[in-house]
């Protein structure tokens, strides 16, 4: 038995032996050498064959989100690198870990015009945490390994490999095929925070009156729920999220005030943004959403920032105390310290304030919920599928018409990464793919996907991908038919002076059965919970159109449609 291997089959090893499970991805020319290499290498892994390369990489970042390992998306040259990039920008952004592999045209041929040369260095350079196009098939193993440090270490992001068509059969040393096991997950190697760092942010956190807590997606992505909850629950403090920042704590915590900003916060919860004399942002950039377009906290309001990266601290509002380093060993010196100053019976009362904004916000909630309205109140949706999913039901949701409504209402019952979508770029079309993604990493979580019919559109080519996988995701369309976001943006702020925002009513019920999905369309309130019902039970992929109020008209939870 020879022991030679070519660069392909050195790519696939390398794969495996970072305990890659599932790679999401499209076939092309440059990739025929690594498809053979997996049809034919013993390796265990599962390659989902996707019906678009954007797809590919929204599903490897929802299989990272729920997983916290590494999601690995491929695909060939030229169209299929640019279609790769959407999913790693968000990815990168989002600080998830995302391998992207694009094959490429043989190093031989740069500079001949061959059909389908780009820069793929140039390309992903500005959009990853860390690329290379490899030249020469000795290096694969080498850069397989940094591509999967950069991605676990520090602040997790998106890298990419572009894998030449002639390297793949050139010839590498199978004793180089090795990987550091650590690197299989993230983060990686965590950084505890310099020392006294824990004990300035408590000093100044203790001397506030009405301090509030501003978790971003760091916590979940750091694992640090347990040791935030001890946080808040000792010192009774108000812990109030960002859309990403949802399941930090789980929403029927006491301590759990829920979403603020622009997007998915309300009135009630804003009051306490408003209140704060010192805010402490956890893994949070403190952007334009969280804030408002940094209406709040108010300039002089006194600042506390934890992240794991040093950049972000100060970058838009001065820091009383910046403590660097990853939120769980962060948030464990915090701990620590309050266990060695016997530090727990005193308390800000967060609890009894969360609890009457809380009466007050869902009082609002439950009364449009009980309407009777047609179309269907987007609240009568998110009501239903309170009722009828499990505590531990993955909610995926494209950012337009179904995000604002969840993150306000939708109460997750548990810590962790349950509540799914692209806050960092806010594409469409990425809720149908993503869902695909986080249901291989976590079969045994009932998926739900929420979209408009607008980012129906842009995807619905998966529909097959699902099928084929018999992924039991139940898909719902919030129809209105248009672009709602946008249509509620020109009437918020154009004067209602509509332009290119509609399009034509669609039976999306009809097309997702032509793929082989159990749908419905629901028109009638009265039968939504009935038929939400039916459709999470079934065994299948199911699909609900549901026929909904356009955003221009609703009581969206949206300060500012603009971001």
């Amino acid at each position: 038995m020879s022991n030679a291997m070519n660069g392909a089959e050195a790519m696939v090893r390398m794969l495996e032996a970072h305990g890659v499970q599932h790679i999401f991805g499209l076939c092309g020319d440059t990739t025929l050498p690594f498809y053979d290499a997996m049809r034919g290498l013993d390796h265990g892994m599962t390659h989902v064959l996707t019906r678009d390369e954007r797809s590919a990489t929204y599903m490897a970042d929802g299989y990272s989100r729920v997983t916290g390992r590494p999601g690995v998306a491929e695909g060939p040259s030229g169209g299929g690198a640019t279609y790769l990039l959407p999913g790693l920008i968000e990815a990168t952004e989002s600080s998830y870990a995302v391998l992207g592999i694009t094959t490429d045209i043989s190093v031989a041929s740069y500079g001949k015009y061959p059909l389908t040369e780009v820069d793929q260095n140039a390309l992903m350079r500005p959009l990853t945490k860390w690329n290379t196009v490899i030249k020469q098939s000795q290096h694969i193993p080498r850069m397989v390994r940094t591509a999967f440090k950069a991605m676990t270490t520090g602040r997790s992001g998106a890298v990419h490999l572009g894998l030449p068509y002639d390297v793949q059969y050139d010839a590498v040393d199978p004793s180089d095929i090795w990987a550091d096991p650590k690197h299989q997950s993230y983060p990686a190697y965590p950084q505890a925070p310099e020392p006294g760092a824990a004990e300035a942010a408590i000093d100044a956190i203790l001397s506030a009156k009405s301090p509030l807590i501003i978790c971003g997606g760091g916590i979940v992505i750091a694992g640090a729920m347990a040791e935030l909850s001890r946080l808040a629950t000792r010192l009774d403090i108000p812990v109030a999220t960002s859309i990403s920042g949802q399941g930090s704590l789980a929403e029927t915590h006491a301590n759990c005030l829920g979403v603020v900003g622009s997007n998915g916060g309300t009135d009630e919860t804003w009051e306490m943004m408003e209140a704060a004399d010192l805010v402490v942002f956890m893994g949070c950039r403190a952007g334009s959403t969280t804030t408002s377009r940094w209406e709040a906290p108010a300039p002089g309001t006194r600042i506390v920032h934890f992240d794991n990266d040093p950049m972000v601290i100060g970058a838009n509002y001065r820091t009383e105390v910046g403590v660097v380093g990853d939120l769980r060993l962060s948030l464990a010196a915090v701990n620590a310290e309050l266990d060695r100053r016997t530090q727990g019976a005193d308390g800000f009362g967060g609890a009894a304030a969360i609890a009457q904004i809380k009466a007050r916000k869902f009082a609002k909630f439950h009364h449009l919920a009980q309407s009777t309205e047609a179309p269907i109140r987007p609240e009568r949706v998110v009501d239903a599928l309170m009722k009828v999913l499990p505590p531990d039901a993955t909610v995926v949701s494209d950012p337009g018409t179904s995000c604002p409504y969840v993150s306000a209402y939708y109460q997750l019952q548990k810590p962790g990464r349950y509540f799914i979508t692209n806050r960092a770029h806010g594409a469409l079309g990425y809720a149908l793919s993503a869902s695909l993604g986080a249901w291989f990493g976590r079969p045994a979580s009932k998926t739900v996907a929420l979209m408009g019919d607008g980012s129906f559109g842009f995807t619905v080519g998966e529909l097959e991908t699902v099928c084929r996988a018999r992924a039991p995701i139940t898909f719902v369309v919030f129809s209105n038919a248009n672009f709602g976001w946008i249509k509620a943006s020109q009437f918020a702020d154009k004067g209602a002076r509509y332009y290119n925002v509609d399009f034509n009513r669609t039976d999306h019920a009809a097309i997702a059965a032509a793929y082989g999905v159990k749908s419905w369309r629901v028109e009638n309130p009265e039968d939504l919970e009935r038929v939400m019902r039916e459709a999470v039970d079934h065994d299948g992929p199911t699909l609900v159109d549901v026929v909904c109020q356009a955003l221009e008209d609703s009581n969206a939870p949206v300060r500012r449609w603009m971001g």
